[in-house]
């Protein structure tokens, strides 16, 4: 600020003296309502540094998709419970021979799931179940792989700067919570109830989207430092609507996480009404009331449903607010995007619904929830904070 000031007296003094206009390529060519701000961002050593840094975090996001999709798939295929340790650098190799295969077997079948839901589970299906839970597994470590050793290399190269090799220091000890994280979940279906807690399993799942969102926030930062904001009045209510609507995502996962701990997509498999009623009769029919949001199935998923309704209504409306306003162009793809995005996850929630979550539309549901987010937080981004 302090620069800029100087720069335009200096500016005045000059024409004041020389009685000369400044020249015309010095002139602001853009609207007046909208101007480029300059925001805190984390910053690399050179624009390059800056783009491999931001290439190398999509990437990592990538992965992190890849492993909720995959989640995804091993909760609803009940493949969670099949590996009984954790075992980070020994846990990496799989069986190799059929001894060792009997000998993992043999674990799988003191733990209460085998005993009280697939007694006389054969080898070969165990095999199936556990192939789904070692990837995931694979994919978590290859994660911290992928993103620690990048890491190191950049802030020895000094190609990253103090404040970002702290932000991405910090990403990678939520990676590491994220998998004790994991463990802690799966130790609560090995006691006598074969099913894991849906505090944790909620817990471990939003874990997962706060590491994807701080990778993907992070690479905008770099991509685009300099964002162009809009200067009017509509302006500041766009961006607090939009972060409004990133919040109601982050709602939607958490109690996303609830229908998924306690399989309330199971019931009440109606839409748009629940068996028949707008609001179930049956949501407040444990004791004490505040059970009801987290062991009720009629009241977790009426809140899940809440939630995209609000989003129905509330992305519809920034679009259209946002074609009112004099935006730049990336700006108005971002919140296309958003809206788009919003149209396939509430098709693939309904479809999943009605079907009683099949395993592809439940993994493709989780996933899309990841998108959604993302697409949040790039419109966000794009409308500047």
């Amino acid at each position: 600020m302090i620069e800029c000031a100087g720069a335009h007296g200096m500016s005045r003094d000059l024409r004041r003296h020389t009685h000369q206009e400044p020249p015309i390529h010095s002139r602001s060519l853009e609207p007046t309502h909208i101007e480029m701000a300059r925001v805190a961002a984390p910053s690399a050593a050179d624009p390059r540094a800056a783009r491999a840094v931001a290439a190398w975090l999509l990437a990592c996001a990538a992965l992190v998709f890849a492993m909720v999709v995959v989640g995804g798939v091993t909760r609803l295929t009940h493949s969670g419970l099949s590996i009984v340790e954790w075992q980070p650098i020994v846990g990496t190799l799989p069986p190799l021979n059929d001894v060792q295969w009997q000998e993992t077997f043999a674990k799988y079948q003191q733990t209460p799931e085998y005993k009280l839901v697939n007694q006389g589970m054969t080898l070969d299906a165990f095999k199936g179940i556990f192939w789904w839970e070692y990837v995931h597994r694979l994919l978590g470590r290859l994660i911290g792989l992928v993103f620690l050793l990048p890491l190191l290399w950049f802030a020895f190269t000094r190609r990253i700067d103090r404040p970002l090799a702290l932000r991405l220091a910090g990403i990678f000890v939520l990676g590491g919570l994220q998998g004790a994280m994991g463990w802690y979940m799966v130790k609560s279906g090995l006691v006598d109830d074969p099913r894991v807690s849906q505090f944790r399993l909620t817990a471990h799942l939003s874990l997962a989207f706060l590491i994807f969102a701080a990778m993907l926030w992070t690479a905008l930062g770099l991509l685009f430092p300099r964002r162009s904001i809009a200067a009017s009045d509509d302006a500041t209510p766009l961006r607090r609507l939009g972060w409004w609507i990133t919040g109601i995502v982050a709602y939607m996962v958490v109690t996303g996480g609830f229908v998924a701990g306690i399989r309330a997509g199971k019931a009440y498999n109606t839409f748009p009404l629940m068996n028949g009623h707008v609001v179930p009769p049956e949501i407040f029919m444990l004791d004490p009331w505040w059970k009801n949001f987290f062991y009720n199935m009629a009241t977790v998923q009426f809140d899940h449903r809440l939630g995209a309704w609000a989003l129905a209504f509330l992305v519809p409306w920034l679009w259209l607010r946002a074609r009112r306003v004099a935006l730049p162009a990336r700006t108005r793809v971002s919140i296309s995007i958003l809206l788009a995005m919003l149209a396939v996850q509430v098709a693939l929630g309904i479809a999943t619904l009605l079907l009683v979550v099949p395993v592809p539309l439940g993994a493709a549901h989780q996933g899309g929830a990841v998108l959604l987010l993302g697409a949040a937080l790039a419109a966000n981004h794009a409308l500047g904070r």
